[in-house]
């Protein structure tokens, strides 16, 4: 199948045969690494030149051709450009970043093993991905091998500490990009899972079915078949994803029985602007995506560019509630930084309660009032609920208490 977007048009591609393009180990021997093989295709600003040579020292760059060849070259503020070409912005480190902001090390009793809730982990199982997002939240360790969690004695201590906590029934298995690893690999991983009776959730979270759809092939989907049922979360950010061949990779995975869910960060100047998100959320599902997580982008160190108000995810939850299909409505959530574990947010619309009456909005701003039964009213009214920016104002702030 020809590529939609006209690869061979693209300089340094032009002979490549289609056979090489659609081979996922092609693809990754030949990501852009360098500032010369971009300028030879476009140029960059003097932000992009300078911090791509640069790079080295904090997160790398790494382009599949695939990415690339949906890139603008005429234009800087192209989404996908900017989600894997740095800039100088990300060496502006401000005061409340944080290197781990999410507190996953301080959860970690074996290595690579996040145990935060009481029931499922986080299971990080390589620091390589196909391409590395410059708002990834995770670049303390991703892109680099000097955490080792790629190692079969990793796999093993956690695999000994699951045996010895059977509270735990679901695993998300993540990285990194665990769709980097080969098949016998991610097979070990997969039958040390499923070997544990306690188990009975097993969730692997990828970009590389978007950033390199080409990694989705059928001894892939059969691995998966083979360990089923096996759920999976893809990273989403802008509707320029959804492309036919990504649809091609959807399909795939969707016909060998996988779930699939999306995950989105909000990202200013990328998908902050609700009908992006909202034409976001609908591709989504007309590719057998349903929209699972948006998350408010977090405090890591050199990515505060990204970040836009809380305010901007409630009002993008506003214009898909009751705008559009339920199931292309997610969940917006904040990672409590520090390791707070995820905080939903959402618009308020209860207006008012009192005496067993709750007057309610709708998604149009009309009111309506909602009548208790008198045996399950409140035995006191309860103060109304004041909204404030169409957020829910809490009487107080809990902080968490420093360890």
């Amino acid at each position: 199948m020809s590529q939609e977007n006209g690869y061979h048009e693209i300089p340094m591609w032009a002979h490549v045969a289609e056979q090489d393009w659609e081979d996922w180990h092609w693809q990754l021997r030949n990501r852009i690494t360098g500032v010369d093989q971009l300028k030879s295709w476009f140029p960059l600003t003097p932000s992009e030149e300078e911090a791509a040579r640069r790079t080295q020292g904090r997160l790398v760059m790494a382009i599949p051709p695939y990415w690339a060849s949906l890139m603008d070259p005429h234009d800087p503020q192209c989404p996908i450009r900017r989600q894997c070409i740095p800039t100088m912005e990300e060496f502006d480190v401000r005061e409340h970043d944080r290197l781990d902001p999410c507190g996953e090390d301080g959860d970690m009793p074996v290595p690579g093993l996040v145990h935060r809730y009481p029931d499922r982990v986080l299971f990080l199982v390589t620091e390589q991905c196909a391409m590395y997002c410059r708002h990834c939240t995770r670049r303390r360790l991703v892109g680099t091998t000097s955490r080792g969690l790629m190692t079969s004695a990793n796999y093993e201590a956690t695999f000994a500490y699951l045996r010895a906590h059977p509270e735990v029934r679901d695993v998300l298995i993540s990285g990194g990009d665990p769709l980097m690893l080969t098949e016998s690999r991610l097979e070990k991983i997969l039958a040390g899972l499923r070997a544990i009776p306690s188990i009975e959730f097993i969730r692997i979270g990828s970009r590389t079915p978007v950033t390199m759809p080409q990694r989705v092939t059928p001894e892939f989907c059969e691995l998966l078949k083979r360990y089923k049922p096996i759920w999976m979360s893809v990273h989403f950010c802008h509707p320029k994803e959804v492309t036919p061949r990504l649809a091609q990779a959807m399909d795939m995975l969707a016909d060998s029985g996988v779930p699939l869910g999306s995950q989105t960060v909000l990202l200013r100047g990328i998908n902050d602007d609700p009908a992006v998100m909202k034409r976001l959320m609908q591709e989504l599902l007309k590719v057998r995506v349903r929209p699972y997580y948006i998350y408010q982008c977090d405090p890591a160190q050199g990515i505060s560019h990204f970040r836009t108000s809380v305010d901007a995810g409630v009002k993008i939850l506003e214009a898909l509630r009751g705008h559009t299909t339920g199931y292309a409505v997610p969940t917006f959530v904040v990672d409590g930084p520090g390791g707070g574990g995820k905080i939903p947010i959402a618009p308020n619309y209860v207006v008012q309660y009192e005496d067993g009456v709750m007057t309610l909005r709708n998604y149009a701003g009309e009111t309506y009032e909602y009548h208790e039964p008198e045996e399950v009213q409140a035995p006191s009214a309860p103060a109304p609920i004041r909204p404030l920016d169409g957020l829910l104002q809490p009487p107080r702030v809990r902080r968490r208490r420093a360890s």
